[in-house]
């Protein structure tokens, strides 16, 4: 698994490492019961903070998808696939409220925008 963070994003470190794991999971790259690096082996192969990799560790074992064993390590714990993919679908559909706002205040109908997510789509 490779994760690439960029400095300059708006999303947080952990954030974009976070999503990361995520979509590997999702993908099947990372299947239930694999092993994640330790916490400072991650960290120094990302360059980032050891707290920045201990908050993704956090975060995604509260979620559900990685089960932590002090001592043994981390484990993928893909049985929470419906989760993700509710999560994923909660931040489209965001994506689509704000654009359907902004498409609005630009005066773009309904139909307009449908023909513009159909072309795009397709591409």
């Amino acid at each position: 698994m490779k994760i690439i963070v960029s400095n300059a994003s708006n999303i947080p470190l952990y954030q974009q490492i976070e999503e990361q794991i995520k979509e590997a999971i999702f993908v099947g790259e990372l299947k239930d019961g694999d092993v994640l690096p330790s916490i400072r082996n991650l960290a120094n192969d990302i360059q980032v903070s050891v707290l920045t990799i201990r908050r993704v560790y956090d975060e995604l074992e509260k979620e559900g998808f990685l089960i932590c064993h002090v001592g043994v390590g981390s484990f993928i714990s893909a049985k929470n696939l419906d989760i993700l993919r509710d999560s994923k679908r909660r931040i489209v559909e965001q994506k689509m409220l704000d654009m359907m706002q902004q498409a609005k205040q630009l005066g773009i109908s309904k139909d307009e925008l449908h023909s513009m997510m159909d072309i795009l789509y397709e591409e």
